[in-house]
């Protein structure tokens, strides 16, 4: 897998090619950002992905190109780059980062994971971790499920929700071409340290707005929340 070129979801190309009409230029539309601060989570508020590519035409200084892949560290919120192979080689397969924004417009996440073979961690070191989708609001999710949960979950990617019973964040109109992220999915995970968190990704554009009606509105900027349970257990309610 050359993972500096982002993996089409099976037999949606032409869904993502529509989008660089979407997410090509500033759209002028505001809305209130709801509060997700609950004290005790870390809320990332307009993280940008890789804006400057494009997959229509190049515009607005965007270039025709795959979008490089970005990983993101939990423990600082650090971003990472992977726009060569150095790049590759320096980060890929260590334990030091979790989450991987990868495909058309980063929408497709990986928890970093050693052992499936599409993972952009695939034979690194992360060789214990694990995502557990809940189909349940971030704030009832109170810990995390057992090991034989983990085992068996079948939780590789997270992306486009292509169906009901799909493990992604959000559904894609064909109507409108506007992303809009699923109410009640939260992803508990098992990160490369070994410490569970709880994980709910809430928007892909700019400003975090409640409805997106303009198709040009700026993307990918995403908005997510998560909760580290630092003492190594299974308790993701916290202390307020």
């Amino acid at each position: 897998m050359d993972l500096l070129k982002p993996v089409l979801f099976s037999g949606t190309a032409y869904l993502f090619i529509l989008l660089s009409a979407l997410l090509s230029s500033c759209g002028k539309e505001e809305d209130a950002r709801p509060a997700l601060d609950d004290g005790i989570s870390t809320v990332v508020y307009d993280l940008p992905g890789d804006t400057e590519a494009s997959m229509g035409q190049a515009v607005d200084g965007k270039q025709r190109r795959p979008f490089y892949t970005f990983l993101f560290r939990l423990r600082d919120q650090r971003q990472i780059w992977i726009k060569n192979a150095a790049d590759s080689a320096q980060w890929l397969k260590s334990a030091d980062w979790d989450l991987a924004f990868t495909d058309e417009y980063n929408s497709g996440l990986y928890l970093n994971n050693a052992h499936f073979e599409h993972n952009p961690g695939y034979q690194g070191a992360a060789i214990s971790t694990a995502v557990v989708l809940v189909k349940e609001a971030y704030e009832n999710v109170h810990s995390a499920p057992s090991d034989e949960v983990f085992a068996n979950s079948t939780v590789n990617k997270i992306g486009w929700a292509s169906s009901e019973i799909s493990n992604g964040w959000f559904q894609y109109s064909l109507n409108t071409h506007i992303m809009q992220a699923l109410p009640n999915r939260t992803y508990v995970l098992r990160l490369p340290d070994g410490k569970y968190a709880k994980l709910q990704l809430i928007n892909a554009y700019k400003g975090n707005p409640q409805t997106v009606t303009n198709m040009n509105w700026p993307a990918p900027y995403f908005t997510f929340r998560y909760f580290v349970q630092q003492d190594g257990s299974r308790n993701l309610r916290g202390e307020k």
